[in-house]
């Protein structure tokens, strides 16, 4: 398509005729793919618009950890825990009944003592799976339940945040926590937690069954037992522990970098750096194995420790055992049960090692995510903001001071009156300050002194939903969405009706674009709008703010990264998006800040000249010094 520039000017083909004649993404899709996905989308269930009320207040201050997690659902997890007791108590009863088959039926010559407990021993292996088939069907239940509230969660903590939150915060680190950290959580208590009770119910239970046995025997195995496993245990949680925290910081490292790498592949092409990158690569993975091999040490040391610590005890319980069915103090019945209570007392013992592993990983992950979740946005709304009225859209910077880093002030004492349905445009250097006049208007950030209002309301007092519901915002880079072109356009408007999005399209001068496309405004749009020139984008966006209806719309180099003829283009469909709003032009161009109402001048964080371009122009200052400079250049 031609965007048509004026004076039968024309930019070319644009990008989406040329993928269509190469075959690429928007390329005419085969008839038969197309009817095979129009039946899929036919069976396609309705989905009602969500029911969502999202608030920014401070105020949940609740400090995440296992047990405030699980507190809200503690009567399913008691039924559970009782399932799971029954569970263990006819699982384990075995031993006790092949005591009494021996000494009540095989020394005593009854044959229908035997029978019984034959059947005894069925009915406890049906009632046992019976309870454990419930038992999982809750936990399990439960478990998603829980992983379903935790994800929201967490998203909802990174929607709360500001930006300082996200440039300071590597993604592929958010990506982590988001999905490895909340998946080893998931396996902690879908598997780790539910065995831990499991087999700490069942070590229990036999222990009460060794003390039914034998008093003396029970006591004597346990004394000399139990102390060296809680000390073995007790260093491998210390040496465990720390170890998988290291694990979870080398894993973030890991998906932190491929992340960056996979996002700046063409950068990295381009540069020829793939070897280079690499090694980078290779040499955080080793890093991350020698954190996993760490912890595999610690556990190789404390497996194999309790193995040789069951079979000891086994042969002590034989040795005294033994003496005592020599003395009578100890019928033949109970030694069997004991030795085979004994070999069931160190299978929990070995299987809580592994499990204790689950509950190390899942330690650290609820670790990273409690600092996550105690991060507090620096841009917050109070408890007692207001809803901001209908705007004329004056705007107000009354002796603002800020800086990124609070010692280092990026605007300085900047004084600055921009009147309803004025565009203003700001210039300066590069580094002077001009975007973040900009991020303070749009509240992205709070100042640290003075004072931002909007028809007299100071933006620390009002909701951010009805501040930003009454600004529209077009970066230097639009950022498309994986979706249609309809979904980008009604991005901020979900509700707006076909013709509304239609109108926006024609305002903008979309719609020659939109008449090439095989589902017009339903085409797909893909990661980033790649298979989109800039000049598309740009216009995708301004449709975007157009549809949204902003009162103040603020427009941060939005022509920047345009050559002249899509410049000319995106510039004439801003004159339709202006039309009777309050504009904040951030302008890298002075042939963009030229067609403002009035231009201000920063340079060093400080507010160093305001008016139109001609009196600048006039006053011989610093706008003048860039003035001639772009003259001479063009």
């Amino acid at each position: 398509m031609g965007f048509g520039a004026p004076g039968g000017f024309s930019i070319g083909p644009s990008s989406v005729q040329s993928n269509a004649e190469a075959g690429l993404p928007f390329a005419n899709v085969p008839g038969d793919l197309a009817d095979k996905v129009e039946r899929e989308l036919g069976r396609e269930p309705e989905h009602p618009p969500p029911d969502v009320t999202f608030h920014q207040v401070v105020g949940d201050r609740r400090l995440f950890s296992l047990r405030s997690f699980l507190r809200p659902h503690a009567w399913w997890l008691a039924g559970g825990a009782l399932l799971m007791l029954v569970e263990a108590a006819l699982m384990n009863i075995g031993p006790l009944l092949t005591q009494i088959g021996i000494d009540e039926g095989i020394d005593q010559g009854r044959f229908d003592v035997i029978v019984t407990v034959v059947v005894l021993y069925l009915v406890a292996i049906v009632v046992s799976a019976a309870a454990g088939f419930v038992r999982a069907s809750v936990t399990g239940r439960l478990g998603e339940r829980l992983m379903y509230d935790l994800r929201v969660r967490v998203f909802s903590h990174f929607q709360r945040q500001s930006l300082d939150f996200f440039t300071s915060e590597k993604a592929g680190v958010l990506m982590t926590r988001m999905t490895s950290d909340i998946e080893s959580l998931n396996t902690l208590f879908q598997e780790g937690l539910v065995q831990f009770v499991v087999q700490f119910l069942t070590l229990v239970v036999i222990t009460a069954y060794l003390l039914i046995l034998d008093v003396r025997l029970a006591v004597a195995t346990i004394v000399l037992v139990v102390p060296v496993t809680v000390v073995l245990s007790l260093w491998f949680r210390r040496a465990a522990g720390a170890g998988y925290l290291r694990v979870r910081d080398r894993i973030a490292d890991v998906l932190s970098d491929l992340q960056e790498s996979l996002a700046g592949v063409r950068v990295i092409q381009a540069a020829n750096r793939r070897a280079q990158n690499v090694q980078a690569h290779r040499s955080i993975v080793h890093r991350h194995r020698l954190a996993e091999a760490a912890t595999a040490r610690a556990q190789v040391i404390y497996g194999p420790g309790t193995e040789a610590l069951g079979v000891a005890a086994q042969a002590l319980v034989l040795l005294i055992g033994g003496r005592m069915v020599l003395r009578g103090a100890l019928t033949i019945g109970e030694m069997t049960a004991f030795v085979l209570f004994l070999n069931r007392f160190f299978a929990p013992i070995q299987t809580l090692v592994q499990l204790f592993n689950q509950y190390q990983q899942g330690a650290a992950a609820v670790s990273k995510l409690q600092t996550l979740l105690a991060t507090e946005s620096s841009v917050s709304e109070s408890a007692d903001a207001h809803d901001l009225p209908p705007i004329e859209g004056e705007i107000r910077l009354r002796q603002v001071t800020f800086g990124y880093d609070a010692t280092q002030p990026v605007l300085t004492d900047v004084d600055l009156w921009i009147h309803p349905g004025e565009v203003l445009a700001v210039v300066g250097p590069t580094g002077a300050g001009k975007s973040t006049v900009a991020k303070l208007i749009t509240r992205f950030y709070d100042p640290q002194k003075g004072q931002v209002t909007i028809d007299d309301h100071d933006l620390t007092d009002v909701t951010l939903h009805s501040l930003r519901s009454q600004l529209g915002v077009v970066p230097q880079e639009p950022f498309l969405f994986n979706g249609s072109l309809r979904d980008n356009i009604a991005f901020a408007r979900p509700s707006a009706s076909d013709a509304e999005v239609a109108a926006a399209v024609e305002a903008v001068g979309l719609d020659a674009l939109v008449s090439t496309l095989p589902r017009g405004v339903d085409s797909p749009v893909h990661e980033r709008g790649t298979s989109l020139s800039a000049g598309e984008r740009q216009l995708l966006a301004l449709a975007r703010a157009f549809l949204a209806g902003p009162r103040v719309l603020v427009l941060d180099e939005a022509t920047s990264n345009l050559d002249l003829a899509s410049e000319t283009v995106v510039e004439r469909a801003l004159d339709k998006v202006l039309e009777g709003r309050t504009a904040i032009i951030i302008a890298h161009r002075l042939a963009t800040a030229m067609r403002a109402d009035r231009i201000a001048v920063i340079d060093e964080g400080r507010l160093v000249e305001l008016g139109s371009h001609d009196e600048l122009v006039a006053a011989g200052g610093f706008y003048a010094e860039m003035y001639r400079t772009y003259a001479g250049a063009t």
